[in-house]
């Protein structure tokens, strides 16, 4: 491939396991997370099984501006440009909408949007420069639907498929060497629910916080390494979006059929997944 990739939350789950294959497929990486113990255990599994890959870690928290954009400027002196940027680190937060605490609605978004709206600008010139660039931004079947305690999450990924799919245009119209993909998985199984935030749970559930996690870890159905899979031969035929798991096809197929009916039966099945 001779390309180079950077890639966010990369300590686990779909960063990981991206940054594997890429690395199989004689891809570069500039790797980050703020889980610097993951972060150097998948950049040693790398060099192991790909010497001849460049590998740099930097331990980048996403909700900080100057840090993902000195990390982007290093990343393109270090290893001569950028062709990919994998906007991939998120958090999620168990919520009602009423009970949610401004911190945590601060945390999330500047997480999971800011994060991804400055991986996008930061990288966007040195993608530019290399004459093939492509921009990768991890939503979720929940910027598809909205679900029941999920609000401050669906707020966050809706609006990370709507600056995706506008950035898409954009470049598109513009006819720039840059390309942009907006991913949607179901459930995967990552660390994403262990290390998730509930708050007033209890009122809408009935569920503490311990059973609330286990509850919707299994919903986790595909495993990161099929997830990078998808998102990567995604990548390769310059899809617009991309679903992964089957999870993710019945959900965004029941929200083409039932564009709004499709709450009814949300309701009565997060009634039915709590009880």
């Amino acid at each position: 491939m001779n390309k180079t990739a950077a890639i966010t939350g990369a300590g686990s789950g779909i960063g990981a396991a991206l940054a594997k294959r890429l690395a199989a497929d004689g891809c570069h990486l500039a790797l980050s997370d703020v889980n610097e113990a993951g972060l150097a255990a998948t950049a040693a599994d790398i060099r192991d099984r790909a010497p001849s890959c460049r590998v740099t870690t930097t331990h980048v928290d996403v909700a900080n501006r100057g840090a993902v954009h000195a990390w982007a400027d290093a990343t393109a002196d270090e290893l001569g440009g950028v062709n990919l940027i994998f906007n991939n680190a998120g958090v999620a937060l168990g919520s009602t909408v009423e009970s949610a605490d401004y911190a945590d609605l601060e945390w999330i978004i500047n997480i999971n949007l800011w994060g991804v709206i400055h991986g996008t600008k930061a990288f966007l010139p040195h993608l530019r420069a290399s004459g093939s660039g492509h921009v990768i931004n991890i939503s979720s079947v929940f910027g598809l639907i909205g679900v029941p305690s999920q609000g401050a999450y669906n707020a966050t990924k809706f609006a990370v498929r709507g600056w995706t799919e506008a950035l898409r245009q954009e470049l598109e119209l513009e006819g720039a060497p840059v390309s942009a993909t907006s991913v949607h998985p179901g459930g995967i199984k990552t660390n994403i629910a262990k290390s998730a935030r509930f708050t007033g749970m209890q009122e809408l559930t009935g569920m503490d916080e311990d059973t609330g996690k286990a509850r919707f870890e299994k919903m986790f159905i595909t495993t990161p390494d099929k997830a990078a899979a998808t998102i990567l031969k995604a990548v390769k035929r310059n899809a617009r979006r991309v679903l992964i798991g089957p999870d993710a096809h019945a959900i965004d197929w029941m929200a083409r059929v039932a564009p709004t009916g499709y709450q009814a039966l949300v309701r009565r099945s997060t009634k039915y997944f709590f009880s």
